[in-house]
């Protein structure tokens, strides 16, 4: 087949790391090739050389034969080269068509420079009864799930009627029907010649949708092989430079007595109506159900980040108001959010500010701020979690988005816990990390700790938790025991209450 996109000996160095030392890849047209690799190998940070994010420091990128060399996005995507991020940077405070057409407003002529609504309107319609995406484009972005975010993006991209789509983790956030969706959008664009650059951590996905693919390893190229003569354990070994025979650890906490009770809990601006559990202490719970079913928002009410219209949360045996962040802290609670961008990371800080923030008082030496407490603790979390990155003083949205869940989750770690709300906690992370974030969970179970986790995956879920509570349509449509089911159970359960 026709080499669409050829990048050979692509070389980009930060302060402190070479983020990819003569990396090499070609993209055939009408074909999706694959890019894996671990966090930190360099994955994004190639497709950002090559969409003119960043400015390569060597190297020769060629499209349709010609050299290319972006300096902004702009010039990536007027030349046919579009990208879907990992992370969602989107105007949450526009409509859907605002943000589909930013930087090319449709004019109502070419004498009249005003922009024309209904143009905007009718061109985003037209763009999602293509893809067959079911969203209002006059809809707000902030009032949308992230899933549906995540589609609206995957359409802009599309909209630029690009050769080359980078989809960078895009099922991240979605659902199992969506996930469906987008392979047929994208098998619809690689029927039309387009070339798929398809970067993801999900290896029954790669195998499923790619024909090539191209394993990375710290910064460097490894191998490139037919996608139908992979198999999954060979892609581990490549990615990872080991043998990783179980995908999870050998479940081996006692579960103890009830630690944590949620009874009738019910949001003001949410779904999410009479709920009501107990959990024990030692026990990993997962919270299963479909996509707006109101498994964040039950989390999010009990840390107190959303407003509860009723409902009471009691840790052994005493009543927990929980009213704000700041408040479930004192309680000995902490909440690992979804997205990382929004509301995990501090994005200007560096590593040391991001690992601290949430327990600062433990490191003062009277009035101040010991910075030798303080980088002691920070070395403890980086050693701890294996997080790759030149220093503690590294700004945290340089690092890949599983170095940076890792980060915060040593932040939430050095408040000491007792319940430990995770959601989402191995989204957009490699297996190898996904195995150590596993074992983290189960050992603060041994430890006595109570883990609440929401995932979308449902054998992370069978191969991590002891319970796993199943929400559906704002209530808890029942509970089941990890050991004893089956994702056909949890999926009927799911669709209870739609």
């Amino acid at each position: 087949m026709e080499a669409l996109l050829r990048m050979e000996n692509i070389c980009k160095s930060f302060p402190g790391v070479k983020a990819l030392d003569n990396v090499s890849l070609t993209v055939k047209a009408g074909t999706v090739h694959a890019l894996m690799g671990e966090n930190g190998a360099g994955k994004s940070t190639l497709m950002k050389c090559l969409f003119g994010v960043y400015s390569k420091d060597s190297g020769h990128i060629y499209l349709d034969g010609k050299e290319v060399s972006f300096r902004t996005s702009k010039e990536a995507l007027e030349n046919g080269v579009a990208m879907v991020h990992q992370e969602l940077n989107q105007a949450l405070k526009r409509n859907v068509m605002d943000n589909m057409w930013l930087g090319r407003f449709p004019k109502i002529s070419k004498w009249c420079p005003l922009t024309s609504e209904k143009k905007m309107y009718d061109a985003t319609k037209a763009v999602f009864d293509k893809l067959d995406v079911h969203v209002d484009p006059k809809t707000v972005m902030s009032t949308m799930p992230v899933s549906q975010r995540q589609m609206v993006e995957i359409a802009k991209a599309v909209s630029f009627n690009s050769r080359v789509i980078v989809f960078d983790e895009p099922t991240s956030s979605l659902t199992e029907e969506e996930v469906e969706h987008l392979f047929r959008i994208i098998n619809m664009l690689r029927d039309q010649g387009c070339g798929i650059i398809y970067i993801s951590h999900k290896m029954e996905e790669i195998l499923r949708i790619s024909d090539e693919v191209t394993i990375m390893r710290d910064g460097q190229w490894v191998a490139t092989k037919a996608a139908k003569d992979l198999m999954m354990n060979e892609i581990i070994r490549l990615m990872v430079g080991r043998e990783l025979t179980n995908r999870y650890p050998e479940k081996d906490n006692v579960v103890g007595e009830p630690m944590l009770e949620v009874k009738n809990m019910t949001a003001e601006y949410s779904l999410l109506r009479d709920v009501s559990f107990v959990a024990r202490q030692g026990e990993v719970l997962g919270v299963a159900g479909l996509d707006g079913s109101g498994r964040t928002e039950l989390l999010e009410n009990i840390f107190g980040i959303a407003t509860r219209r009723s409902g009471e949360v009691w840790l052994h045996g005493k009543r927990m108001m929980n009213r704000n962040a700041r408040e479930s802290l004192r309680n000995k609670f902490a909440m690992l959010t979804e997205e990382r961008r929004a509301t995990g990371i501090f994005g200007i800080r560096d590593i040391q500010a991001n690992t601290t923030i949430s327990s600062l008082p433990k490191y003062k030496n009277g009035p101040f701020l010991s910075d030798k407490k303080m980088y002691d603790a920070t070395e403890w979390g980086i050693k701890a979690m294996e997080t790759k990155t030149p220093s503690q003083k590294t700004q945290i949205r340089s690092l890949s988005g599983g170095n940076q869940q890792k980060v915060i989750l040593a932040r939430w770690l050095l408040t000491d816990p007792e319940v430990l709300l995770l959601d989402e906690p191995t989204r957009g992370i490699d297996v190898g990390a996904k195995y150590e974030i596993y074992e983290l969970i189960l050992n603060l179970a041994k430890q006595g700790k109570t883990v609440i986790m929401v995932s979308s995956e449902m054998p992370e879920l069978l191969g991590v938790c002891d319970r796993i509570l199943v929400m559906s349509g704002g209530r808890l449509a029942g509970e089941v025991d990890a050991r004893n089911t089956s994702q056909e159970e949890i999926m009927t359960l799911a669709a209870k209450y739609v």
